[in-house]
């Protein structure tokens, strides 16, 4: 998922993307563990993937503080 795309996204849809992108990293895992993973790389575009949405999610957070003050 490309950061614009990101930026699209609104605060909830965030929240649930995180998550659901958390619970298949887990799958992953486990799946690696067990020998059972075909494409290694999909953790770490999962990975990369959860920084982007928590960036955005942030820079929303302290743009919504810096306009409060």
């Amino acid at each position: 998922m490309k950061i614009a795309e990101v930026n699209h996204l609104s605060d909830q849809e965030l929240v649930n993307k995180t998550q659901d992108l958390k619970q298949e990293r887990l799958n992953l895992r486990i799946q690696q563990q067990s020998g059972q993973l075909e494409r290694p790389s999909r953790l770490k575009e999962i990975r990369k993937t959860i920084a982007r949405i928590e960036t955005v999610a942030s820079q929303r957070r302290i743009k919504g503080s810096a306009k409060a003050s």
